[in-house]
């Protein structure tokens, strides 16, 4: 049965601080760990006052300080924010802290607005069209230093930290396949090129001195609960996230409702960006998440919630693991 990881936004819920998010972060890392989960890994965003994982590999840091054996990475570092040679002295030190526990999954991009974008870059001209070759050189960054190598990362040089990219389109995939890099797709909240992009990213796929075969991980939003009505309420958190998102309002992750104050536009448009979410009790999450494997052919499923309640959000996860066994027992 392939293995099941976290993805985690350090949610800011309304009323709460984003010190009350890390501590939550922490115990659902603590959590994921006990229930068997692959990786527990963060996500670079800006100026958004519900997510709290701005400072991601300092997060990362704090995650893996407080376990003691999952992996613990980013999903992603929004590599044109910054310099790689800034991000391979980030995770070198990472990797020396904890090693053998650290990966550093790449996003392409701005992971904010444009205005914010420009407040991080100052130049947005050629940042994202740079990221291949940035990729590269941050991969020369983690080989083992040659003779005449004037800028090396200390720490870094020699690490081999692995390297994911992350996409929502068919350029990462590519760029993956081309590198022979794992792959993670961003299914989670932009399903439209999931199934072309794995088709793009298997079959273009060049083995290399870090995989010798396609590696692929696809995003899913997990809504467990006792109930399907208990499940969808708790997802309308997420809904309203969204939905605050697409109207210029982002803020902080709202309890659940009964029912939306949106549109018919407005709610089709966010059920268009969240299909690819297992929802309910056991029995439909189990059929979901079974499907979306058979669909996708995934090498690893990276669950997200982002749940109000802690103790709801910590049992979906738990709720996920527990199917996990189930599913790997039945083969």
């Amino acid at each position: 049965m392939i293995p099941f990881s976290v993805l985690d936004l350090s949610p800011v819920i309304a009323g709460a601080t984003p010190a009350d998010a890390f501590r939550n972060t922490l115990d659902l890392a603590q959590h994921a760990e006990r229930w068997n989960y692959r990786r527990f890994w963060l996500a670079e965003h800006h100026n958004m006052t519900g997510i709290a994982s701005a400072a991601t590999s300092v997060v990362i840091g704090y995650v893996a300080g407080g376990t003691k054996t999952i992996r613990v990475g980013s999903g992603g570092v929004m590599l044109p924010n910054h310099a790689p040679l800034v991000i391979a002295e980030q995770f070198g030190t990472l990797e020396s802290l904890y090693p053998g526990r650290i990966d550093l999954g790449l996003g392409r991009a701005p992971g904010t607005d444009q205005t914010t974008a420009r407040a991080l870059r100052r130049d947005l001209q050629n940042s994202a069209d740079s990221f291949p070759d940035d990729v590269v050189e941050l991969q020369r960054y983690f080989a083992a230093p040659v003779a005449g190598q004037r800028i090396r990362a200390v720490p870094g040089a020699g690490l081999h930290v692995p390297l994911w990219l992350l996409g929502s389109s068919l350029f990462s995939a590519q760029l993956a396949a081309a590198l022979g890099l794992p792959f993670a797709f961003a299914s989670h909240f932009a399903p439209d090129y999931l199934l072309t992009a794995l088709q793009v990213y298997r079959s273009q796929f060049r083995p290399s001195e870090t995989l010798d075969k396609p590696y692929a991980m696809v995003g899913v939003n997990l809504f467990a609960a006792e109930t399907n009505e208990e499940a969808r309420r708790l997802f309308t958190s997420l809904q309203q996230q969204f939905i605050n998102l697409r109207r210029g309002t982002p803020g902080q992750l709202q309890p659940p409702v009964e029912q939306l104050a949106a549109s018919e536009a407005e709610l089709n448009s966010v059920a268009h960006s969240l299909a690819c979410t297992a929802i309910g009790d056991r029995d439909a999450v189990r059929e979901g998440l079974k499907s979306i494997i058979a669909q996708t052919g995934a090498d690893e499923l990276m669950l997200t919630a982002q749940i109000y309640d802690h103790e709801a959000r910590l049992r979906s996860f738990e709720i996920g693991a527990e199917i996990r066994e189930e599913l790997a027992g039945a083969q």
